[in-house]
């Protein structure tokens, strides 16, 4: 019997490698920027085209490499971060496990130009699919140009289960946001399509947050910092008015390293309790800065586990150091300048007697309000006031029929409402309970679906447009929503750099704030990751519908619930709203007899 066990080949073992650590273009930007920030750089620059499917292109001024090792990086489990195993418990970097580059190369085809400063000429390698094609000397800038075309050519099954560009291309913004968020002092820039769509100049951490997710961040945040023996935290927390459903950035950074916590999560939203609403999220982005020997990272292919030595202790001391942040921010006294028509009160002087302090009244002295020089006469009250009305009187019979169909509306009506909430009605089969709250919402699911299919959308001018303004990532699906957001009637204006001015908004939502319910449709199209039109105008009509349908509590007049009730029996599906929600329920007669 012949020996079934074998080595596989390097080229199939960094396919398999390629599997867990590249799962998507993203994941190369990740990598290769990483890379960058390791050798040195203070320039980094990405470009992507079709959202990394047909190329990506990462560009640094690092110290580069020299040709031996151009060609070395390319092997499996070679690195120059660490020599031996003691070294995983010392990681001063990004990268350390040596599977990155050649991960890349089993499944794209890969140019590197790289060159050192102390070098003439630098050196141009050529991979496809982890074989090297060719290497030459080349004129090249010091530092390292990576460009990484076709990705998954050798792996259609892979290539075939990518999203859309919009849905790739917001991953490798956040991917980017993630690095340029820890290292404010690099230059960054990333383009798309020949657009640029981030340029980041070095600045403080702060003026960083700005620039990638808008003015809006920089202006509600507080600052963290407290140290102890166990870690250091810095960073910045958001104002409680901040607070949102969705859509909020929230980041946890360790030793420069982004890492996602659901533990300590929690102990930032407790820091919170009772300041925000219940599933309400707010912007967060906190960094740790531990022993590498207390921490390890070591335990997931993409580094974004990490596993704390002493997680409790320092769960604690962030609530706390969170707490106090919000806590500064509540005591700061503010200044009212509105006192116009307010009482000038004296300032409290310790050195005058109280007789000085308190103001002198002064009265008439001789004034009695007892006494009358002479009873005033009293005014006669004409009892002739039923001549105006009379000629208004209905006949009889009118009164009669009046007071008839009074009492049949009085002792009739034809729905109730429950707690607010339901409206309940008779049916044949019993008794029907329709949640006002979901027929709403389905009723103008259907209507703003229409309004974005047909144009139809009334348009209501503001007297003062507002700016809202959006992160290069909302931006990108921002720029396939607008031509959808006219067709529902609002008319908006870009003014560059991510900010919009909203100049009228669709007819019925006056009284909503509109700023809100655009970031909120934006978030939604985003997290569903779509890219089809029938889906997105799905999207926005159905986020529409959720913040402008009838509230629960809302109470209603018999009148609102039956034109509700016949607006949702109009409808092409009375059951559920878009999402699936059920709608309304019927309670049978033959239940309803076994409780009495």
């Amino acid at each position: 019997m012949t020996d079934v066990i074998q080595l596989l080949p390097d080229s199939v073992a960094n396919q398999i490698a390629a599997g867990e650590v590249i799962q998507r273009p993203a994941s190369v930007i990740k990598e290769l920027v990483e890379n960058a920030v390791d050798a040195g750089a203070h320039t980094i620059n990405v470009v992507v085209v079709d959202a990394g499917r047909t190329s990506i292109q990462v560009i640094d001024d690092g110290c580069g490499m020299s040709e031996t090792d151009a060609r070395l990086a390319f092997e499996r489990h070679a690195t120059s971060k660490i020599r031996k195993a003691d070294d995983l418990f010392s990681l001063h970097t990004m990268g350390f496990r040596g599977e990155a580059l050649p991960s890349i190369a089993a499944v794209s085809q890969v140019e590197l130009r790289t060159r050192r400063q102390e070098d003439e000429v630098g050196t141009c390698l050529m991979l496809s699919g982890s074989h090297v094609e060719s290497q030459e000397p080349c004129s090249c800038a010091v530092g390292c140009s990576f460009t990484v075309s076709n990705l998954f050519f050798n792996v259609p099954a892979r290539r075939k289960f990518l999203k859309t560009n919009a849905t790739e291309l917001n991953n490798i913004l956040t991917a980017f946001e993630r690095i340029v968020l820890v290292y404010p002092d690099i230059s960054f820039t990333l383009h798309s399509n020949g657009q640029e769509l981030m340029n980041l100049r070095p600045g403080s951490l702060r003026q960083r947050i700005t620039d990638v997710y808008g003015r809006r961040y920089g202006q509600d945040l507080l600052p963290v910092n407290v140290e102890t023996a166990m870690c250091k935290i810095t960073g910045f927390v958001a104002k409680p008015e901040t607070a949102r459903k969705k859509g909020s950035a929230e980041s946890f950074f360790v030793n420069g390293r982004y890492m996602k916590h659901p533990y300590f999560h929690k102990a930032v939203l407790q820091a919170y309790d009772r300041l925000i609403p219940a599933g309400a999220h707010v912007p967060y982005f906190i960094y740790f800065e531990v022993s590498p020997a207390d921490i390890d990272v070591n335990i997931h292919p993409t580094k974004t586990e990490i596993k704390f030595e002493n997680e409790q202790a320092i769960w604690q001391i962030l609530m706390a150091a969170v707490k106090d942040a919000i806590g500064q921010f509540c005591e700061i006294p503010q200044i009212d300048f509105d006192t116009v028509g307010r009482p000038d009160i004296p300032v409290y002087n310790p050195t005058l007697s109280p007789s000085h302090q308190a103001p002198s009244p002064q009265y008439n002295t001789s004034y009695n309000p007892f006494s009358q020089s002479s009873p005033r006469p009293k005014q006669r009250v004409d009892n002739s006031w039923e001549q105006l009305y009379e000629g208004l009187k209905p006949a009889a019979h009118q009164e009669e029929l009046f007071e008839d169909h009074s009492d049949k509306m009085d002792k009739s009506p034809t729905h109730y409402q429950y707690k607010g909430r339901y409206i309940m009605t008779a049916v044949k089969s019993g008794l029907m309970v329709i949640d006002q709250y979901r027929a709403d919402v389905r009723i103008r699911y259907e209507q703003y679906l229409s309004q974005i299919q047909t144009r139809t959308a009334n348009i209501q001018q503001v007297l003062f447009p507002e700016v809202v303004q959006f992160a290069p990532s909302e931006v990108v699906m921002m720029d396939k929503l607008l031509p959808r957001l006219s067709a529902m009637g609002f008319d908006m204006t870009p003014l560059g750099q991510g900010s919009y001015a909203i100049n009228g908004i669709p007819a019925g939502i006056e009284g909503l704030d509109y700023v809100q319910l655009l970031r909120n449709m934006v978030d939604d199209a985003i997290h569903n990751g779509t890219d089809t039109g029938d889906e997105l105008n799905s999207i926005l009509a159905l986020s529409m519908a959720r913040h402008a349908a009838i509230p629960q509590g809302q109470v209603l007049s018999n009148d609102e619930m039956e034109n509700l009730v016949n607006e949702l029996f109009a409808c092409s599906n009375v059951n559920y709203t878009p999402d699936g929600k059920a709608i309304l329920g019927i309670l049978p007669q033959h239940d309803i007899d076994k409780l009495f």
